[in-house]
């Protein structure tokens, strides 16, 4: 794996952290393509990115991974704001950035991709939609978020009446700016593994890599701010996946994954060409790590639809 690059670039008026990493040496030759890839939901650049980063860069691609804004290293605030919107204008401002370096760094504006991982998974299809810059879209364990917000991690574990009281909570918060008012962050998982015993499975799987020395991470918290509630609520990452046809989407999930119902929601609303590739044995977490089947898929993809 080649070393990154620590890069910027904007996005609406913020600076966006990212690393670049360019091809390995000897790798094959891709013709110039490369691969955005998007963490996942209270996640950073060095934590599952690097993952997918380093088995595409080894098979010639070059990747670019960067931190949302209002989260890790990239600017913004408030701070730990979850904002679907200005996550696909993330995705949108790096290929704007990598457009940019075409000459200075041998990558081809017609051949650039993107790959979301968790929650990105919805954002990296929902940003795909509208910009045809975008040429293919894969995803990993993806989620929607607003799907999640209105109906659950886990399939239906949620409902109306939970986010109402989340919407309620993230008033409070939005009224704290005047009130001074203390609102505390919503903690997604708790700060260690063993607390995480009583869980539903689903969250002891999240918390067996952000909470062990496979993801933990300094910067990544795994905290959000209730506002977030009121941006989330009324989103539908796959609700026009039939807008990325003919370009193709490939999305990858796991037998014991708990988020598996969204892969085949965003499969089943595209058009060709698609595809859902279901790995046997791996759960939602497990995809953010063990990659030797969905990084080689992720390879082929990209290798047949950008090259």
């Amino acid at each position: 794996m080649s070393s990154p690059e620590n890069v910027s670039f904007p996005c609406r008026n913020l600076k966006i952290a990212a690393h670049l990493y360019p091809p390995v040496p000897d790798s094959p030759n891709r013709s110039g393509a490369a691969v955005i890839i998007c963490h996942p939901w209270t996640s950073i650049k060095e934590q599952s990115p690097v993952n997918y980063a380093r088995v595409l860069n080894k098979a010639g691609f070059t990747c670019l991974a960067y931190d949302a804004a209002y989260q890790g290293e990239s600017e913004g605030e408030p701070r730990n704001l979850e904002d679907p919107y200005q996550r696909a204008e993330d995705i949108k401002a790096a290929v704007t950035y990598l457009i940019g370096l075409d000459k200075a760094r041998g990558i081809d504006p017609g051949k650039i991709g993107v790959l979301g991982i968790c929650a990105s998974g919805g954002y990296a299809p929902f940003a795909t939609q509208g910009d045809l810059r975008i040429k293919a879209c894969a995803t990993s364990a993806a989620v929607c978020v607003g799907t999640m917000a209105r109906r659950g991690f886990d399939q239906d574990s949620s409902n109306m009446d939970i986010l109402r009281g989340q919407l309620e909570a993230a008033a409070r918060d939005r009224n704290s700016d005047v009130s001074g008012e203390k609102v505390d962050l919503v903690h997604m998982l708790p700060e260690k593994l063993e607390d995480a015993e009583g869980l539903p499975e689903s969250f002891r799987d999240l918390a067996s890599y952000y909470r062990t020395p496979r993801g933990d991470h300094p910067r990544a918290r795994n905290v959000c701010l209730p506002r977030s509630w009121d941006i989330m609520a009324g989103f539908d990452a796959f609700a026009h996946n039939d807008m990325i046809s003919p370009r193709p989407l490939l999305m990858i999930t796991g037998t014991k994954a708990a988020t598996k119902w969204y892969s085949e929601d965003g499969v089943a609303k595209a058009k060709e060409p698609k595809e859902l590739v279901v790995i046997d044995g791996l759960t939602h977490a497990d995809l953010y790590d063990h990659v030797d089947e969905a990084g080689p898929k992720c390879v082929e993809f990209f290798g047949k639809w950008l090259v």
